[in-house]
């Protein structure tokens, strides 16, 4: 249970920001978690779990204490004839996790591949990408209380399912720790091939017959195409969620821009692309030194070296603000802000 003081956090965050944490320490089992939580320097302070890092901008210093979520483990709890039941450590590198999935067969995972960050962190955000979320194959998760120590079950009506949004974010924000996520993933695999540009790689692969193996393989292959790897170039992703607006704007809009990307959302309402909006907005590549509006994605933000937290919020608030002038459209950060 040792305890670091003044801890560097650049490299615990995938923008490779530089900031520093009062204290910082690690978990790998529940009740170290309990230990932790118990000792009167953490218990008494600010607390930030965390796991990837690769949904969070530091725009300053944690006062406080991060403790780094480790929880180990993959392990098929349950099965019958159609569907295999596989509990994963909330620390498990989400892609990891996927890889593995995918090399048993078991599918309804695979449209996921190569998004950063860990297991713990994919219920929280509802992580969801090429036409597929979590909610999807979410079956249950862990969650310590970090009031009472106790160890909850969490089904998926509890936690309350959004768009990049869940219980955890809103009404249970910082009350709990997730220990562990179990997903039900089938062993006859339906294809989810339609979104993005899925099957247009698998045609350039060759591929006719795709199995969960062959659409991860396109989906890494698109999101490396498109997204820089956080290794190289400091970014957590996309950035801002897609706005679902009235169809009455959505309608102004494509008069406007016939081209106009979007998605039925409900009655009365549209999903819209970010990404598009920001590159008719005249943002995409916007380059501002050391940090940037990518030139491929214009939903994800760069570190291209150097750029501290508050520089990159101050962009993050020019995109916003120019998407807003020009389209009426008010977009929303999916990025954690400290």
């Amino acid at each position: 249970m040792a305890i670091q003081h003044h801890a560097d956090l650049s490299s615990l965050n995938t923008f490779g920001i530089a900031a520093k944490a009062d204290r910082l320490a690690r978990f790998d089992t529940v009740d170290g978690l309990r230990d932790l939580l118990s000792t009167p320097e953490v218990s008494g302070a600010p607390l930030l779990i965390l796991g990837g890092g690769s949904n969070i901008l530091f725009t300053q210093d944690f006062q406080g204490t991060v403790l780094l979520n480790e929880m180990p483990g993959i392990a098929v709890v349950q099965e019958d004839a159609d569907h295999v039941w596989v509990k994963a450590g909330a620390g498990v590198i989400w892609h990891e996790f996927v890889l593995q999935c995918v090399a048993q067969g078991w599918g309804g995972v695979e449209n996921l591949s190569l998004i950063p960050g860990k297991v713990g962190a994919a219920p929280m955000q509802n992580i969801g990408a090429y036409g597929v979320e979590i909610k999807d194959t979410f079956s249950s998760l862990e969650a310590l209380d970090r009031g009472t120590g106790e160890v909850i079950t969490f089904n998926r009506e509890a936690c309350a399912f959004g768009y990049r949004e869940s219980y955890f974010k809103r009404a249970g924000k910082d009350r709990f720790v997730i220990l562990s996520v179990t997903f039900r993933l089938s062993k006859k695999p339906v294809l989810n091939t339609s979104y993005g540009n899925i099957q247009q790689e698998l045609d350039r692969m060759g591929i006719d017959v795709p199995t969960i193996k062959d659409v991860s393989k396109a989906v890494i292959a698109i999101r490396r195409s498109k997204l820089p790897d956080p290794a190289v170039l400091g970014n957590a992703g996309s950035f801002f969620k897609n706005p679902v607006v009235p169809q009455a704007l959505a309608d102004r809009i494509h008069l406007e821009h016939p081209d106009l990307v979007s998605y039925p959302a409900g009655p009365g309402m549209v999903k819209l692309a970010a990404g598009w909006l920001i590159e008719r907005a005249g943002l995409k590549g916007l380059d501002r030194g050391t940090h940037a509006v990518h030139d491929r994605q214009a939903l994800v933000l760069v570190n291209r070296g150097g750029a501290t937290g508050k520089e990159v919020f101050e962009l993050s608030a020019h995109v916003l603000r120019t998407v807003e002038q020009r389209f009426g459209v008010e977009l929303e950060r999916e990025v954690n802000i400290l």
